[in-house]
C-alpha cells in the first residue's frame, strides 16, 4: 500500500492520547528548567547527534548517485553541525527545545537540502543481498527446534542479533565498517539475561498460550534485521494463524529499511507458490508507515497503516529508534511489546544497563 494524504494517530494508542503518549522516553528537560540555556543532557545529546557526523558526511561523499557528492557533503557537515551550535547557544531555535525526534529531523532536512537523498542505499543493497543468501539457513536452524518455547526464545535473539546491524550508532558503523557483522555470532554473544528490560518468559507463556489474531510490526534497519531477524519471527506468527502487517518507513532514512525495498525483499525470498520457506504468505501485508525518520511519533502515521492497525491485538515496535528512543513506555489498547538493542551509552545510563544490553518489554493490553 502507498502512502498518501494526511497523517493521522495510531488507532491502538490508549486515549485521550494528549494526556497518555509522549512520544519521546528520554525527557531533555523538565518544565523548571531555563528555557534559555541548555541542559546537561540536552547537551550530551547534541554531542552524540554532532559525533554521528564524519560518519554520515564519508556515506554522502561515496554516494555516486549525486553529483559533487564531496562538496555536498562537506556542505550538509558545516550546516548541520551549525545547527547544533546554534541549539546549544539557545535550546530554542530550529523549533527546540530539542528532543531526538527533533534532532534527527533536523540532520534528514539538511541532507535532503543539499541534495542527498538515500546515502545508505549502497550498503542496504548488499547487506540485504547477504542477509537474502542465509535467510533459509536461518528459518531452517528455527525450525529445526521442536520445544516450542525454545524455538520462540531463539527468534527473539535473532531479533536482537539482526538489530545490531545499525549504522546511525557511530561506534556500530566503524565497528561494521572493519569487519561486517556475522549474525549467526552475533546471536550467540548477546549479553546474559536477565537483560536490563526482560519480560521475555512472560511472553513466551503467553505465546504459548494465546494465539494473537492480528499482528502489526514497526520494522528498523535493512539487511540482517529484518530478513534474519524480523521475517522469521512473522513466519513463525504465520504458521501460528496470524496476520501480520509488517509497517516501514515511506522515505530512506539512515540504513532503514523502506516500505519499497521491504515488498522487493519479500518478493525474493518468496518461492513459486508464493510461500516463505513452506509458509503460506497470504495473511502478510507490508504497509507504508507514513514515517521518514529512524524514531517514530505514533501521533502521525499513515491512514493505510490506521486502517489496517485496528483491529490488531499485538503491536511490535522494534529496534532503539522506535521501540526504546520513542516509545518504550507507550501505552495501547492491545498487548505490545518494544525490544530493541541498547546501542548508545547515553540509552544505556538512562535506564542503568550495559552498552549493548536488551530490551524486552511486553506489556498486556490496559483494559
Amino acid at each position: 500500500m502507498e502512502s498518501s494524504g494526511e497523517l493521522v494517530p495510531f488507532p491502538l494508542l490508549t486515549t485521550p492520547i494528549e494526556s497518555n503518549y509522549r512520544a519521546c522516553t528520554i525527557p531533555y528537560r523538565f518544565p523548571s528548567d531555563n528555557p534559555k540555556k541548555p541542559t546537561p543532557t540536552e547537551l550530551s545529546w547534541i554531542n552524540l547527534f554532532m559525533n554521528s557526523i564524519p560518519s554520515f558526511r564519508k556515506r554522502a561523499e561515496s554516494d555516486d548517485t549525486v553529483p559533487d557528492a564531496p562538496m555536498r557533503a562537506e556542505k550538509f557537515a558545516q550546516r548541520y553541525a551549525a545547527i547544533l551550535e546554534d541549539i546549544k547557544k539557545d535550546p530554542e531555535s530550529h523549533g527546540g527545545p530539542p528532543d531526538c525526534i527533533l534532532l534527527c529531523r533536523l540532520r534528514e532536512q539538511v541532507l535532503r537540502e543539499v541534495g542527498f537523498r538515500d546515502i545508505f542505499k549502497k550498503v542496504k543493497d548488499e547487506e540485504n543481498a547477504k542477509a537474502i543468501s542465509l535467510f533459509k539457513e536461518v528459518v531452517c536452524l528455527n525450525d529445526a527446534i521442536e520445544d516450542e518455547t525454545k524455538r520462540a526464545e531463539n527468534l527473539v535473539r535473532g531479533i536482537f542479533a539482526g538489530n545490531i546491524f545499525d549504522l546511525g550508532s557511530a561506534k556500530l558503523a566503524e565497528l561494521f565498517s572493519e569487519d561486517g557483522m556475522s549474525f549467526l555470532a552475533s546471536c550467540q554473544n548477546l549479553v546474559p539475561r536477565p537483560w536490563v528490560i526482560d519480560d521475555l518468559d512472560i511472553f513466551i507463556t503467553k505465546w504459548s498460550k494465546k494465539t494473537w489474531k492480528k499482528a502489526v510490526i514497526f520494522v528498523d534497519n535493512s539487511g540482517a534485521d529484518v530478513i534474519l531477524g524480523i521475517l522469521p519471527f512473522a513466519r513463525e506468527l504465520l504458521r501460528h494463524g496470524a496476520q501480520v502487517v509488517l509497517a516501514a518507513n515511506d522515505l530512506p532514512s539512515i540504513n532503514d529499511v523502506t516500505y519499497p525495498e521491504l515488498v522487493e525483499i519479500i518478493s525474493k525470498l518468496k518461492d513459486e507458490h508464493g510461500k516463505l520457506i513452506g509458509v503460506d504468505t497470504s495473511n502478510l501485508l507490508v504497509a507504508n508507515s507514513g514515517n521518514d525518520l529512524p524514531v517514530i511519533d505514533l501521533t502521525m502515521v499513515s491512514q493505510e497503516l490506521a486502517y489496517l492497525a485496528s483491529d490488531a491485538d499485538l503491536v511490535i515496535l522494534e529496534g532503539m529508534g522506535r521501540g526504546i528512543e520513542t516509545n518504550l513506555y507507550a501505552q495501547f489498547k492491545c498487548d505490545s511489546l518494544k525490544i530493541g538493542m541498547v546501542k548508545h551509552p547515553e540509552v544505556a545510563q538512562f535506564l542503568g544497563g550495559r552498552l549493548y544490553d536488551c530490551v524486552f518489554k511486553f506489556n498486556e493490553a490496559s483494559s
